[in-house]
């Protein structure tokens, strides 16, 4: 193999497709990237088994061939050359890397002990508006499950329809839900992706007033757009109903300035950031939320005004919680809605209730 290319291009094609390389394996070359130079461009494809990432860019290539290079090393090498031509070919075991007057060789394994990506799924598919898509990501995924106790928790499950799309995320202590429009779809279906993989698909594709199409089939999707493939596995299995954890009805409705509740919310977290729960209280009673947080470094007491219709509510919180959702809300008031101190409330905006945020609370003796 030997191909010339510019540093700029090939670096920005090592960042992309390096986030799909393994980092725990006892497989080698699913720690690679695979170069495939032929005709006029060079491909970069990396797959850990559940995420996989092509990407092909411009390049002059004399001598067809493709190899696989260790891609955490490659990426950090080629990311201090984007200002210059480099020049790949291989030579036995090795890689040659010649820049400007400099020469650089890596080690290489050979690319039949690559796994094949299957970029065959189109069976079905559905298409939103990009714009639509990254929000729905951004608005869910912070929600997912991050350990592998329950697998499917580290997952958005996507239902689609011909009325819309609803997504929901849930770690086990708190939700996130989101109700959307859709452009089309062949059919009604339901998935559940890796809240990783859509982190990767939301980078990936670009800002603007597109569409974007998700095809599915056989229990993976794939996603193009800029020269990109990504294709990943979806979860399986059933996923929690969330018409049986949102409660129905509400003792007590607060209205409140949301820029407001975050700043004095950020303040009390700070004092108890290191504590397990980063616990923080509401006293909502009268006309305003007094917040609270009290650790061996020292105690906050804020009040913030409010409209509260209702009872009086004494809850206590874990701190992160509440500020991902108020963060993921985005106009000027927001209302809280409580029962009591043991039930889950739930976060919205004020006048789109499209997005719903509920969160348990945490039991306390104050409380």
């Amino acid at each position: 193999m030997k191909c010339v290319c510019e540093g700029i291009d090939l670096s920005d094609a090592v960042l992309k497709v390096v986030k799909a390389c393994s980092s725990k394996t006892t497989v080698p070359v699913l720690e690679c990237i695979k170069l495939s130079a032929k005709n006029d461009g060079l491909t970069l494809s990396a797959t850990d088994g559940e995420i996989s990432i092509i990407k092909t860019i411009k390049s002059e290539v004399y001598e067809e061939g493709e190899l696989c290079v260790p891609g955490k090393y490659f990426a950090d090498f080629i990311k201090k050359l984007e200002g210059v031509q480099i020049s790949l070919s291989s030579v036995e075991k090795k890689m040659d890397i010649e820049y400007a007057d400099s020469q650089t060789s890596m080690q290489v394994l050979p690319a039949d002990d690559f796994p094949k990506i299957d970029t065959e799924i189109n069976e079905n598919s559905f298409k939103l508006k990009t714009s639509d898509l990254k929000n729905y990501i951004r608005a869910t995924s912070f929600c997912c499950a991050s350990d592998d106790s329950r697998p499917i928790l580290k997952g958005c499950q996507f239902v689609i329809g011909e009325s819309g799309v609803c997504v929901t995320s849930l770690d086990g202590f708190r939700l996130a839900t989101v109700n959307g429009n859709i452009v089309s779809t062949t059919g009604n279906m339901e998935i559940i992706c890796p809240a990783r993989t859509l982190n990767e698909i939301e980078k990936m594709i670009p800002d603007g007033d597109g569409e974007t199409e998700i095809f599915v089939q056989r229990g993976m999707i794939l996603v193009s757009g800029e020269n990109t493939i990504l294709t990943s596995r979806l979860y399986g299995g059933d996923f929690i109903k969330k018409e049986n954890i949102i409660p129905k009805s509400f003792i007590t409705t607060v209205t409140v300035n949301k820029e407001a509740l975050k700043a004095s919310i950020e303040r009390a977290a700070i004092l108890v950031r290191n504590d397990k729960n980063s616990l923080i209280i509401f006293d909502i009673g009268g006309d305003k939320i007094e917040i609270s947080s009290a650790s061996e470094i020292g105690n906050v007491q804020e009040p913030v005004k409010a409209e509260i219709n209702g009872k009086d509510v004494r809850i206590a919180m874990n701190s992160k919680f509440i500020i991902d959702a108020v963060n993921a809300l985005n106009e000027e008031k927001i209302t809280l809605s409580f029962n009591n101190h043991i039930q889950p409330f739930i976060c919205q905006n004020e006048i789109d209730k499209s997005k719903l945020y509920l969160i348990l609370p945490v039991r306390t003796n104050a409380n």
